[in-house]
């Protein structure tokens, strides 16, 4: 959290401070508003992909969503309590994204308290919020994950492979592993390529030597790999490819 309230405020380059700006705006300053809510749009985008596990565009329903409760925080924040204006707009965003993904979502039956704030419009206490989140947001990624896996995993037997493949055909070594994910990477990234695969369930051999400068012997011998990891990049599979990071950096 320190390094986001680094980037963002570094990224204002005006001496008052957000708190200072949200005062403003709260006292009709709406020039400062939009200018705030244009420079925050990066900040919103990461707190939702935080609480939704995956990259979020403008034009997605959550980071409408997300947009709205900043700007509700604006409104509603309050110096005095002693809290950051990001640290307490984390927590609004947060926990709109959640009563929106609980109304529309198939996570309904996981309990988090609704409501941010209490009949008397007093804001309860940031920790508890804080702790309330955590707590939804890793049982939500528990079951997003074995989601993941089990989709993975099914598509996969549309090659004739198996999620092991992944872990048992990956290249013992570190520049092994970084080569084999680049040619997968210019698999999904070359049209033809990636129709033949699609099509074929096979890797065009013969055309990715002449592209990406390995030999036919070092793709055939990773081949199962690749193709692996040709469908993760492909299907955007969040959780695999925090796999693939952590693979790149043993």
């Amino acid at each position: 959290m320190l390094n986001v309230l680094l980037i963002f405020s570094a990224k204002r380059n005006k001496k008052e401070t957000l708190e200072a700006s949200a005062a403003q705006i709260q006292n009709g300053n709406e020039e400062l508003l939009n200018q705030v809510l244009g420079d925050y749009k990066p900040f919103i985008k990461k707190t939702v992909s935080s609480v939704c596990k995956r990259y979020i565009y403008e034009s997605d329903d959550e980071f409408s969503i997300g947009l709205i409760a900043f700007h509700d925080a604006i409104y509603k924040y309050n110096s005095e309590r002693g809290t950051s204006f990001l640290s307490f707009a984390e927590v609004i965003i947060k926990r709109k994204v959640i009563d929106y993904i609980r109304a529309n979502g198939r996570h309904q039956n996981i309990s988090v308290d609704a409501n941010v704030e209490s009949d008397e419009g007093e804001t309860r206490n940031t920790i508890t919020d804080a702790l309330s989140l955590e707590e939804y947001t890793r049982g939500k990624e528990a079951w997003d994950r074995k989601d993941e896996i089990a989709a993975f995993t099914k598509k996969l037997k549309e090659y004739s492979l198996s999620f092991d493949d992944l872990v048992s055909h990956s290249p013992k070594h570190e520049d092994a592993r970084i080569n084999a994910i680049s040619i997968a990477n210019t698999v999904v990234s070359t049209p033809a390529f990636i129709q033949y695969l699609q099509e074929k369930k096979r890797l065009p051999i013969k055309q990715l030597e002449k592209q990406v400068g390995f030999s036919r012997k070092t793709i055939e011998r990773n081949r199962k790999y690749i193709i692996a990891i040709s469908i993760i990049i492909k299907e955007d599979f969040y959780f695999l490819k925090d796999y693939l990071k952590g693979r790149m950096n043993q």
